[in-house]
């Protein structure tokens, strides 16, 4: 991919064979044991699938280190004038882990609300070390623009969701909204991959931070120090230019925080919110107490992570929930 060749070429400890082993360390299924171990009631989220959507799975939509990422699709069947708001969600997994199906739930229902949902998938750290996965999710959003006629998306709502290493990633899209630095020379460059609202679901937004436990490679490789292929002693440059929290500006947009108990989790989120109130750039946090870091995939949270999210987006995109059916 040109993009990340040209941002690797300027740091040579990025320029390494990639391992393409897929890591399995994190599942929907393992993390439900670990939380279970705490609290037997938690259930995996598994609503009903909603009659009144559509999906279009496994699109290709850039390629990528020699070989083409695919995303899935979930949009209304009724047809809206103009379009509907438009939502990337980007899975967790400690930017090593997991994949995107952990949140077809959500982008199934999501849809039914009156949004299209897209669910990406993007190169690990066992892959492509930083800043690739960035890059793959600013070509996903861009590919979002370029099909947003065949989709029925408006082009100019889209946000980022992500859980985890994927809301740390989605707070970065959505901060660097004017960083070209980040956007790869192929796949829809014809096309922004700006994007107008962020929700970051228990994702940090500094790297170098008190709160922050990446870097602790003491015990064992931390999963930031593989993702950055150095570790934060050596590169604190990277880790800083990975953190939201170094870009909040004018052009940040509104921002919804969701987070467990977790603190670590959210390292950064309190600077962030009071830069935010500065800029007076909306935003809402809401915590969950007691629930365990992977809440959104489980019950009982799993419904009002979804009730927050759509009720935020259609504050900030001034829509309604409902489907024109």
């Amino acid at each position: 991919m040109p993009g990340l060749l040209v941002i690797a070429s300027c740091y040579p400890s990025l320029a390494q064979t990639p391992t393409l082993a897929r890591d399995t360390s994190f599942t929907v299924y393992s993390a439900l044991a670990k939380a279970r171990k705490a609290d037997p009631t938690i259930t995996l989220a598994r609503p009903a699938v909603p009659a009144t959507i559509r999906a279009r799975m496994n699109v290709p939509y850039c390629t990528a280190g020699g070989r083409t990422l695919q995303l899935d699709v979930f949009y209304p069947k009724a047809r809206r004038r103009g379009g509907y708001p438009a939502v990337l969600l980007i899975h967790g997994g400690g930017w090593r882990s997991g994949d995107r199906s952990q949140h077809v739930p959500m982008a199934q229902q999501l849809a039914a609300r009156g949004f299209v949902a897209v669910t990406a998938e993007y190169r690990l750290s066992t892959e492509a070390p930083y800043p690739a996965a960035v890059l793959d999710l600013k070509a996903a959003v861009r590919w979002m623009r370029a099909n947003a006629r065949a989709y029925r998306i408006n082009s100019k709502q889209i946000a980022t969701w992500g859980f985890s290493a994927g809301g740390q990633l989605a707070a970065l899209l959505g901060t660097t909204n004017e960083e070209t630095r980040f956007d790869s020379l192929a796949c829809n460059t014809r096309y922004s991959s700006q994007v107008q609202a962020i929700v970051d679901v228990d994702g940090i937004l500094a790297f170098i931070h008190p709160e922050s436990g990446e870097g602790d490679d003491r015990k064992s490789t931390s999963a930031a120090t593989y993702w950055f292929g150095s570790p934060k002693t050596e590169r604190p440059d990277l880790w800083r230019q990975a953190s939201a929290l170094t870009y909040v500006g004018p052009h940040t947009p509104p921002t919804l925080f969701l987070n467990s108990s977790v603190d670590r989790m959210h390292a950064g989120r309190d600077d962030m919110m009071q830069q935010l109130s500065q800029l007076n750039i909306y935003h809402e946090q809401h915590t969950f107490p007691d629930a365990p870091h992977p809440f959104p995939l489980f019950n009982p949270w799993f419904q009002p992570t979804l009730n927050y999210t759509v009720d935020f987006l259609n504050r900030v995109f001034g829509g309604s929930s409902k489907t024109n059916n």
